[in-house]
């Protein structure tokens, strides 16, 4: 406390010299350091990364981690940086498996003193932002979304930024629309996405480029497309479909697929997506030309798919039952993807093709049903 009746007096004092033809002094007593919700004045406002040597690892905090991705990327940075070097967070009870498997804590990016709290008392350098509604459950509850997806983001961004962390936000696929060049789709062109989702995506690459080019907030972003996984339940998004295809055909051998046959979308391995996460995290800064790429592996349609399942289930019957919500975002969306920029700046490649997916998908889930015979 007399540190602090100490600095208020200083701070004071400061507040009350001549003037010099400089900005006012902002002074936070309580936390003695400035945020873009602090500071107004372009002279005062300079954010630096945190740099820590190449012998540290940084502390990673990953919000909305209990979604599609969040729990792997957990896997794969522990193994990187250890264990106790990552936090997964979210608003929801963590199933058994996931609470012991490394530190987990509750955290609501609409909170922004908890979340404040969490990256000061864990010394937070990475800060991966999953949290955000889906499309499809986007345009069910557009309110929600808007509160998620974009105030959500304004905490993240101001505590990144606060903090000099190193920020990664996920954008998507749907951050184009239906003027976007489709095939291919280049990183730089019209974005005019017509879902809430993917208007809060172009809303999330704008300000981190922005704070990047203001405060100097070292802003990482990657636009995923379509991504698949055998170990996680399909999360209310347009390619949904490419999941939930594996999980019906080796339950039921039926599918009711809700995009029509031709639809074809890009789409990725969830083993190659995040390894394109963490590889465009650890880039030197100066390999980066920019500061959102996409990415892509495979672009196929839902008929190309049920094709290449049938060569290992050949009795699977698809039954389209066309949804117009669903079907209208997808054919804003782009059919492929070109992420040039990313191999070449950063040396981006995928692993898995059309064949290896299926194969890798089927395995799971057949192993996975195997075991739950068992028991």
């Amino acid at each position: 406390m007399p540190v602090v009746r100490a600095l208020s007096k200083v701070a004071r004092q400061a507040l009350q010299a001549p003037g010099c033809g400089c900005q006012p002094l902002a002074v936070a007593v309580r936390n003695i350091s400035f945020s873009p919700r602090q500071v107004t004045s372009g002279s005062d406002a300079s954010f630096h990364s945190v740099s820590f040597s190449e012998t540290d690892h940084p502390k990673v905090l990953i919000t909305g981690g209990l979604g599609q991705l969040g729990v792997g990327l957990a896997k794969l940075l522990r193994k990187r940086f250890g264990k106790n070097n990552v936090i997964l967070s979210d608003i929801r009870k963590p199933p058994s498996n996931v609470f012991h498997s490394g530190p987990f804590i509750y955290s609501d990016i609409l909170d922004y003193k908890n979340l404040r709290e969490i990256v000061v008392n864990n010394r937070i350098t990475w800060l991966v932002h999953y949290s955000a509604l889906l499309s499809a459950v986007g345009e069910a509850n557009v309110a929600l979304a808007r509160a998620v997806n974009i105030t959500g983001l304004h905490n993240i961004l101001d505590i990144a930024a606060e903090h000099g962390l190193r920020l990664f936000v996920p954008s998507t696929i749907g951050a184009f629309g239906p003027t976007s060049p489709r095939n291919p789709t280049p990183d730089l062109c019209v974005q005019r996405p017509r879902t809430i989702y993917g208007v809060s995506k172009v809303h999330a690459e704008l300000m981190g480029e922005y704070y990047h080019h203001r405060y100097g907030l070292d802003f990482r972003c990657l636009r995923y497309p379509g991504i698949i996984s055998a170990d996680s339940q399909p999360g209310g998004g347009t390619t949904d479909y490419a999941v939930q295809i594996f999980h019906d055909a080796a339950k039921s051998g039926k599918f009711e697929c809700n995009l029509k046959p031709d639809t074809r979308l890009p789409m990725m391995y969830i083993d190659d997506c995040l390894r394109a996460t963490l590889e465009v995290m650890e880039a030197p800064a100066e390999t980066l030309s920019m500061r959102t790429y996409n990415i892509n592996a495979m672009s196929f349609t839902p008929e190309e798919l049920a094709q290449e399942v049938r060569k290992q289930l050949p009795d699977l019957q698809v039954n389209y039952e066309i949804d117009h919500v669903r079907q209208a975002i997808a054919d804003s969306w782009p059919m492929n993807f070109d992420d040039s920029n990313a191999r070449n700046d950063w040396g981006w490649k995928h692993d898995y093709d059309l064949p290896e997916l299926v194969q890798t998908m089927l395995n799971f889930i057949g192993a996975e049903s195997r075991v739950a015979q068992v028991h």
